[in-house]
């Protein structure tokens, strides 16, 4: 059985991914900083029929996500598909001339390290980035959190082109709405999309384009 990992798995997004790929076969890790959390999403998706298990990995942390994704490894199996949508609500929006490179840059490298190796030995798998539209459309509300996802949607497409002919999907998909998890459904199908349409690299989520710039 396949199986897709979720790094900062949450009770939107995070479980309509889950939703979607668990619907086709998938066991599903929920990594996140608080696996006690996913507790009430492992239940829900097993009123689904769907296998899952929560893990603790913070995106920030080096050893914490290599550490929580053997764990996945160990309970699961193999890796097939990575999720990497990491997000800090506490932390506030810092000036454009801050970075958000810990979280979005070194988390993820630290995530694509573990898993790519075994993915281009074994010729397949997938690994899906999740950013905010303003890794596309600049504002400067969202300037460091943007540069930083900006730099991940950029290495997105450099790994696609990359990997993706020794068999290894890559795809990035970019939310433009100021409540994503309410729109949880309709954006998940995105991600299964990129998951087996392997020529695409990135999907655009936006209610409106003009609405989100004077929003951001």
């Amino acid at each position: 059985m396949s199986v897709i990992a979720i790094l900062g798995a949450g009770p939107g997004m995070g479980l309509a991914i889950a939703k979607i790929f668990g619907a086709h076969g998938f066991r599903v890790a929920l990594l996140s900083r608080d696996p006690a959390k996913q507790e009430p999403l492992v239940s829900e998706l097993a009123g689904h029929g769907i296998i899952s298990a929560a893990f603790r990995a913070d995106a920030r942390d080096h050893g914490s996500v290599a550490s929580g994704l053997a764990a996945v490894n160990q309970r699961l199996g193999a890796i097939d598909v990575l999720e990497f949508s990491p997000a800090d609500r506490r932390r506030p929006l810092p000036s454009a001339t801050a970075l958000w490179i810990d979280l979005y840059v070194h988390g993820a490298v630290a995530a694509v390290n573990h898993v790519l190796p075994d993915m281009l030995a074994k010729r397949s798998g997938t690994i899906l980035f999740t950013t905010s539209a303003s890794s596309v459309y600049p504002a400067a509300s969202f300037g460091a959190v943007g540069a930083a996802m900006a730099w991940l949607r950029n290495w997105a497409h450099a790994l696609h082109a990359a990997v993706g002919p020794r068999g290894v999907q890559v795809g990035h998909v970019a939310i433009g709405a100021v409540r994503p998890g309410a729109l949880s459904d309709a954006i998940a199908p995105l991600y299964w999309d990129l998951h087996t349409h392997r020529h695409t690299v990135e999907k655009v989520f936006l209610l409106d384009v003009a609405d989100w710039l004077q929003v951001s």
